[in-house]
């Protein structure tokens, strides 16, 4: 990378932040593997951790609790401010669930192995059924941690394209068969438009924003101050939408030429090869999925295939997350879904 470019991006730091990177570079730290606790373990005796903070009441959200004995081998804490009574995994995906938390934690080591639904039904003695649920489940969970990335740095940003899909759905929607080309030639409505964007630290956002070409309120959707830093380095293709959109977040815009690969040190080789990878994961390792679902693999894909960090450590944040989030999806919601949610 050109040392302007880095020179740039060090003097839009605060003081401390410039001190705390010079530090960074003087004193390296290696990365260390951590070593997660056992979920089971850790809900069922109530070890001090992490989980802590979520002690405060599901209903009235009040931090005024006391423990009310136990059921079920899980402690019970009382509400003094409501009355209610609540565990740790109420609001949660395995609140009410019938498996015991090693199933559920079988069930994620399989998730992140990218397992078909009928091989993680047969590998954990589940119903089919019951792992397509739990798949939605954890998905819906990772939703909230998508909604809270902060892209900056180095950003490239580019669209891809899926084929309208109704999978499941024969009994409404005349079945488009996998494999098969749209009737219509070029980028039409038949295609649903997946904005993406990633940075150069493992973080990516991605989601359907309109069928066909996307215009300028189509992709801020997506791309908004929400998600952008400002003052980072926006990589994108010629598309004009991009023009406003760099203006509007105060970033830095590199435009890629129509017809070339590369402008000066910058690219869009990132945003390709997450392109590549997406659709390897939807159309090879699952067959094609429904267009209503498409946003939640779109999140899986964020997660297994791009995120930074060995299996064991993102198979631990996985369960952190999914395990003591708010998710309150319910499995026979789940086909309720719009088929194009745009």
């Amino acid at each position: 990378m050109d040392l302007n470019i880095v020179y740039q991006m060090f003097m839009e730091l605060s003081r401390n932040e410039q001190e705390t990177f010079l530090s960074k570079i003087q004193n390296p730290i290696e990365e260390e593997n951590l070593d997660f606790k056992n979920y089971q373990e850790l809900i069922l005796n109530h070890s001090k951790s992490n989980l802590q903070d979520r002690i405060e009441c599901p209903y009235c959200h009040s931090i005024h609790v006391i423990k009310n004995g136990h059921k079920d081998g899980k402690q019970r804490f009382k509400c003094k401010h409501c009355n209610h009574t609540f565990t740790w995994t109420n609001n949660t995906i395995i609140y009410n669930s019938k498996k015991k938390l090693d199933v559920w934690n079988k069930y994620c080591e399989c998730f992140m192995n990218k397992f078909s639904l009928r091989k993680c039904a047969y590998i954990c003695k589940i119903d089919p059924h019951t792992a397509f649920n739990w798949r939605h489940k954890i998905l819906d969970a990772l939703q909230n941690m998508h909604s809270e990335i902060h892209l900056n740095g180095i950003i490239e940003s580019d669209e891809t394209y899926f084929k309208l899909s109704f999978k499941g759905a024969r009994n409404l929607f005349k079945p488009n068969h996998r494999g098969s080309r749209s009737t219509k030639r070029g980028i039409s409505n038949e295609l649903v438009c997946v904005p993406c964007s990633v940075n150069y630290d493992g973080l990516s956002i991605g989601r359907i924003t309109n069928l066909g070409n996307p215009n300028i309120s189509d992709l801020k959707k997506l791309l908004n101050d929400n998600h952008i830093i400002k003052n980072s380095i926006f990589v994108t293709d010629s598309l004009n939408c991009y023009d406003s959109i760099s203006d509007d977040l105060e970033l830095t815009h590199v435009k890629i030429p129509s017809g070339k690969f590369t402008n000066g040190q910058f690219n869009i080789q990132k945003i390709n090869s997450y392109h590549s990878e997406l659709k390897r994961l939807v159309n090879r390792n699952f067959k094609g999925v429904a267009t209503k679902y498409l946003n939640n693999y779109v999140v899986y894909h964020n997660f297994v295939n791009w995120a930074k960090g060995s299996f064991t450590a993102l198979l631990g944040i996985l369960k952190d997350f999914v395990y003591t989030t708010v998710c309150n999806t319910r499995g026979y919601k789940i086909v309720e879904r719009f088929a194009v949610p745009v």
